[in-house]
């Protein structure tokens, strides 16, 4: 019990120590979490290569669509149905794909139209969505090979006790540091990834929303077309 009691004071000093000013540096830190860092180091190298790609892919194609459909919407509603498909099929935005793909189909009738759109709409929006899986996943995987390091530890920490054949601060504080840092390093991975994977996402349902939109308009001009209204 006396042994247990010194063992708790040492961590306690060593912990406050820490939290005077003798923080750990970050090749401390891998050091210091062992070979789970490696894991966790690669997760972090592809979540950022993964939001730098994905931030610019989304940023490009949302200016696309919003320079694409500020042009095509008028004609639309001019019912121009010739001019704006010609205008979609020049353009590389998703928007474009979806509006051209309907408007191709526009003399064979409203529902021929509305089926070209959707099936259209489900490829683009599969593509917008690409690379967000694995944030997902990144997000998930990186906090459980934090507790897989946090296992380890113990393990570790326990197997130290075990040899010594008795509790000291020395032997357990080792594994008990390993344990804790690969938790707080996958906890701070997978934070901001999450945080990303969201961002992404409603960006994704953002764009969506005003291609359905263009879309709406567009088999509304085909279907006054249609009725010979126009």
């Amino acid at each position: 019990m006396a042994s247990l009691t010194v063992s708790a004071l040492m961590l306690l000093q060593d912990a406050q120590a820490l939290g005077t000013g003798q923080e750990l540096k970050l090749d401390e830190i891998w050091v210091a979490g062992g070979f789970m860092m490696w894991p966790l180091g690669f997760c972090l190298a592809v979540g950022i290569l993964i939001i730098i790609w994905k931030f610019i892919d989304l940023l490009m194609k949302s200016l696309g669509n919003r320079r694409l459909l500020s042009e095509v919407d008028g004609m639309i509603a001019q019912q121009r149905l010739d001019q704006a498909l010609a205008l979609c099929e020049e353009s590389t935005a998703p928007a474009g794909e979806i509006l051209a793909a309907g408007l191709k189909r526009y003399r064979e009738g409203t529902e021929r139209v509305t089926q070209a759109v959707e099936n259209a709409g489900a490829i683009e929006v599969s593509k917008l969505e690409r690379g967000l899986v694995w944030l997902a996943t990144l997000s998930n995987v990186a906090p459980l090979l934090g507790f897989l390091g946090t296992v380890i530890g113990m393990i570790q920490a326990f197997q130290a006790i075990e040899i010594a054949g008795e509790v000291e601060a020395t032997l357990v504080a080792g594994g008990i540091k390993v344990a804790l840092i690969t938790t707080a390093s996958g906890l701070t991975i997978a934070i901001p990834i999450s945080v990303a994977h969201n961002y992404f996402v409603d960006r994704v349902d953002r764009i969506v929303i005003d291609m359905e939109e263009s879309a709406q308009k567009m088999i509304d001009a085909v279907h006054a077309v249609e009725r010979g209204t126009g």
